[in-house]
């Protein structure tokens, strides 16, 4: 493994942006202040827009801040189809990305969510060094993936988060974090594409909620994950919950109402 990671680290190269400085008078005039306050605001604009990175609309919303950000940690509960429409925004952008520790991670369906598997990198058995290989991974990608076997100690956990504001990295936790910014969770699946006794399962409707450490009242938003043409997008018009409206595509305009099947988070 510590190889694979030396290897790793001569790929990529990392680099800090200089602070800018600002020179003021002795005694400075209301424009001169003004100017000041200008560029003030202009670099706190930058700032944000550099500590966010890419994320699916559909989700953006629902975040603190309007998206994932850089250097901080999130808790998704327990849903795979969830955690590659998260990954999904990033890899797209040009985002190298990680997953430790869930070796049925599926290639395939990552593809079709749109990650780039050229950018993706694997590492499905890390064992008891879990910890460590997801710290040296968050060293050379942008966003990591992991799974605790165990509960971490609160000094590893605090080392790891002043690694990824150190590196910008986002890190995704399958399961409860002690210092995560938001948790993502799944409910109300719905699955669609059985007729009358015919047909296979085509799309999937859920709700994803997400609590932000800081409080205030969650944030929800019915989703399709994915739809009939394997996209993911946010849906328009809700429908029933539990319940299904399906076209039948052997008879144009004709449409079933099937009960939804629900699936557990995952």
């Amino acid at each position: 493994m510590s190889v694979a990671i030396d290897i790793f680290e001569c790929m990529f190269e990392y680099g800090e942006m200089s602070p800018a400085a600002a020179t003021l008078d002795a005694s400075p005039t209301r424009s001169t202040v003004e100017e000041l306050q200008a560029r003030i605001r202009q670099m706190q604009a930058t700032t944000l827009d550099t500590r966010t990175i890419p994320t699916h609309p559909a989700i953006a919303r629902l975040l603190p801040g309007g998206g994932l950000k850089q250097g901080v940690a999130y808790s998704v509960d327990h849903s795979s189809s969830l955690l590659m429409a998260l990954l999904a925004g990033p890899s797209a952008a040009g985002s190298w990305c990680g997953v430790v520790g869930v070796p049925e991670f599926g290639v395939e369906a990552a593809e079709h969510f749109g990650i780039d598997l050229e950018r993706l990198v694997l590492v499905p058995h890390p064992g008891e060094q879990w910890l460590g290989v997801t710290a040296a991974i968050a060293d050379v990608l942008g966003v990591v993936v992991t799974r605790p076997p165990q509960r971490a100690s609160d000094s590893s956990v605090s080392r790891l988060t002043a690694r990824l504001r150190q590196r910008g990295a986002t890190l995704l936790v399958l399961g409860p974090w002690p210092q995560s910014e938001a948790m993502l969770s799944l409910s109300e699946s719905n699955w669609s594409g059985i007729g009358q006794g015919s047909g296979h399962l085509s799309a999937r409707q859920v709700t994803v909620t997400v609590s932000s450490r800081a409080g205030g009242r969650p944030r929800s938003a019915r989703l399709w994950l994915p739809d009939p043409h394997e996209r993911f997008r946010e849906v328009e018009r809700p429908g029933l919950v539990g319940v299904s409206r399906v076209q039948n595509d052997t008879y144009p305009g004709t449409v079933h109402e099937v009960h939804g099947f629900h699936e557990a988070a995952g």
